[in-house]
């Protein structure tokens, strides 16, 4: 049996700033931008991993969520506490160089970390944490 990851979601309160920083600054490849179901389906994904993408939806995306909890998931959005991604690169230095002479928002400049990693830490533009690292 092989398990292999297909999709992964990243929440975002805005479907157009967030492709402009995924798309934009990060260079991935938009797979999916279409209607869905009155809301709007958007993945995107590395031309180097074509087989994963990632959904960006809106913080509770489900049909029975509540009034309530949807209030509850934007407030977890706008403090940053939903969980973001890794993204593994082979140069962290120019990733960070890149991302924030975008705009992105510096969450830890580049720095080896004792686990075996040198990552970077930026926000997009939803508030998610997103990190970069480069196995040492």
């Amino acid at each position: 049996m092989d398990i292999k990851l297909s999709q992964c979601f990243i929440a975002v309160d805005d479907h157009d700033k967030a492709l402009a920083f995924y798309r934009d600054v990060l260079g991935l490849e938009v797979h999916n931008d279409v209607a869905f179901e009155g809301m709007r389906w958007v993945t995107v994904g590395s031309p180097s991993q074509p087989g994963v993408e990632i959904v960006l939806e809106p913080p509770l995306a489900h049909p029975n969520a509540s009034p309530a909890d949807k209030q509850a998931m934007d407030e977890l959005l706008a403090k940053g506490l939903l969980r973001g991604v890794i993204f593994s690169t082979d140069d962290v230095d120019a990733a960070f160089e890149r991302i924030s002479t975008a705009g992105g928002e510096v969450l830890q400049e580049p720095m080896d970390q004792p686990y075996g990693v040198r990552d970077c830490a930026f926000r997009d533009p939803a508030g998610n944490m997103l990190r970069f690292a480069q196995s040492r």
